[in-house]
């Protein structure tokens, strides 16, 4: 591949725009790949979410639980101290999770979406669809461009 040579794609949709060159399109591969990674991320801050949210929940029949056994020193420490805890200072997950998704989660995803726009039309995926269209044997069931294919 050189620069400026159009290079086959599976599809219009992700076809290089002329004179797109190689280490352009490796580099919006690669952000690319770096915008999935924090998608992950972000999945596993809602999973943090729900895990310790649903702990907390928890904790309302570990006090009973306790009192009901007559340990209420140790039922007090829990509902006083663990209880409704903040996990940072001053916040919930919640919290962090909305800090996540205004700040550097939507910061991420306009830069990439930017870089996209003015380097490559807007396309996406364009080094994997190439990728794809080097990568599969033509003609053999499986290994279609598309599903129209």
């Amino acid at each position: 591949m050189t620069e400026g040579k159009q290079v086959a794609s599976v599809d219009e949709g992700h076809a290089r725009p002329r004179g797109l060159d190689d280490k352009t399109v490796e580099a919006l591969g690669e952000l690319s790949k770096a915008l999935e990674t924090i998608h992950r991320v972000r999945g596993h801050l809602y999973s943090a979410h729900q895990l310790v949210g649903g702990a907390d929940l928890t904790l309302d029949r570990v006090v009973m639980l306790l009192r009901e056994a007559g340990h209420d020193e140790v039922a007090d420490r829990v509902e006083h101290e663990l209880l409704g805890r903040n996990v940072l200072p001053g916040r919930w997950t919640f919290q962090i999770v909305e800090e996540f998704d205004d700040g550097y989660y939507a910061a991420f995803q306009e830069i990439e979406r930017g870089a996209r726009e003015r380097l490559a039309g807007g396309r996406r995926h364009i080094y994997e669809a190439e990728m794809k269209q080097r990568r599969r044997t033509h003609g053999m069931p499986g290994h279609e461009a598309t599903p129209e294919a």
